[in-house]
């Protein structure tokens, strides 16, 4: 039974999963670690939390599941450090939005007799902005959270219950729970998750630099406005691991775009546009 929880890394995500927790009736011990650790005292404040410690070593060595709610360069580094230092029984996981250099990391480092477990993990939840200030327990609620478990993994048989709690704990969440491929999981996001993002950064972007001081902007731009350049909010400290992580993914995902607005540019005035309309009204009824 996992009775020790430690999460590093107390921003939206890390703030969220606490206080979702302890909503979900989680009545063990959670403590936090961020590199501010303001942050955390804030988390701990809203309740997410039921200790700060100061040092990330020792708040996962005395925990049982350790979850890095950070970005996937310290995701990396922190796997990496911990890996040497945990024991067999205990479980590493994570929130990472790309999955495969941490599956690779974890296949490398995690896994064996000798090794902490790691899970790979993915909520598809968040906000455009980050911080424990925006925490919410029902952010998970009604949300996928993926996985990209390895099936040649060798754990301790304590570490395997704990795994199969941790996600008993993601589904008491709210969340649904949907097993991928790490390199399958990157490709589906790139096309969900990541483009929906740099589309919107663009539109946001080129808006700012074609209209952005038009005293009329605030007026005519309606809700459209507000539904597409959203995502525009987010901060390139979010998304930058991601574009690093996922190059490859998301360059195919641009370019696709990319020929589909000249496809519609092209055919402003011809039959085809409407063609384009019903294939996208026959993805929004699906």
């Amino acid at each position: 039974m996992i009775n020790r929880i430690a999460i590093l890394g107390t921003g939206l995500l890390g703030t969220s999963a606490g206080l979702a927790l302890r909503a979900a009736g989680f009545e063990g011990e959670i403590t936090g670690w961020n590199r501010t650790l303001e942050e955390a005292h804030y988390a701990q404040r809203m309740g997410a939390l039921t200790t700060v410690n100061g040092d990330a070593m020792e708040a996962a060595w005395s925990s049982e599941v350790v979850l890095l709610c950070m970005p996937i360069y310290a995701t990396l580094d922190w796997m990496a450090q911990l890996s040497g230092a945990l024991s067999p029984d205990h479980v590493v996981t994570d929130v990472g939005s790309t999955k495969r250099l941490i599956a690779e990391s974890a296949a490398r480092l995690y896994n064996t007799p000798t090794r902490p477990a790691f899970l790979p993990g993915h909520p598809m939840a968040g906000k455009e902005r980050g911080g424990a200030a925006l925490a919410d327990a029902d952010l998970f609620r009604g949300a996928v959270w993926l996985f990209t478990d390895d099936p040649a993994a060798r754990r301790s048989d304590k570490a395997v219950e704990r795994v199969l709690e941790w996600r008993h704990w993601v589904r008491a969440l709210g969340a649904r729970v949907l097993d991928l491929n790490p390199i399958r999981h990157d490709e589906m996001v790139a096309w969900v998750s990541h483009l929906p993002q740099f589309v919107a950064t663009a539109l946001s972007a080129l808006l700012e630099e074609e209209v952005g001081n038009a005293p009329e902007l605030k007026d005519v731009g309606g809700r459209a406005l507000r539904e597409m350049t959203r995502l525009g909010a987010s901060p390139y400290s979010m998304w930058r691991d991601i574009a690093h992580t996922n190059t490859e993914p998301i360059e195919r995902t641009l370019h696709a775009l990319e020929q589909r607005l000249q496809h519609l540019r092209e055919n402003l005035r011809t039959p085809a546009l409407r063609g384009e309309f019903d294939q996208a009204n026959r993805f929004r009824r699906e």
